[in-house]
């Protein structure tokens, strides 16, 4: 391996660019406690990749929309609600443009409130697959998923 590979190397570990993630789910509404099959894929970019596992974070955002009756301006503010990590995959090398496919069940908390979107407010949920890494975690980036109301 090269000085401009050692770089290389550095650069991706750092980025999270040192594999490629994409993750497969349900696209239906999910009920609150419901167990969900994910299905996480990770490719090599080109050097191997230690990684300590495979991970599906699930985060809910709320976020409320305002229009500021003085300036007109829009005024928006959100808060994160909730955030899980659900380990599917133990430790493993991912060897030099080797690609894996890791597949496991999630099983959401019960005490999700629904997703909505209102004219002022409204609730969403995202999940992602990654790889957890020396440096930035290479990740699929979050996605939307619905969740329903309980009952």
């Amino acid at each position: 391996m090269g000085f401009f590979d050692k770089i290389k190397g550095a650069v991706n570990a750092v980025t999270g660019g040192a594999a490629t993630v994409t993750i497969e789910y349900p696209s239906g509404m999910i009920m609150p406690g419901e167990s969900v099959a994910v299905k996480v894929t990770a490719t090599s970019t080109g050097a191997e990749v230690k990684s300590k596992g495979i991970f599906v974070d699930v985060k809910g955002v709320e976020e409320v929309n305002i229009v500021d009756p003085n300036t007109k301006q829009k005024v928006t503010q959100s808060k994160g609600t909730m955030e899980q990590a659900f380990q599917i995959a133990q430790a493993f090398v991912l060897n030099a443009k080797e690609t894996k496919v890791f597949e496991g069940t999630i099983q959401l908390p019960t005490s999700l409130m629904p997703s909505f979107n209102g004219s002022l407010a409204s609730h969403s949920y995202f999940i992602r697959g990654r790889v957890e890494a020396f440096g930035n975690d290479p990740d699929s980036g979050f996605k939307p998923i619905r969740v329903g109301a309980k009952g």
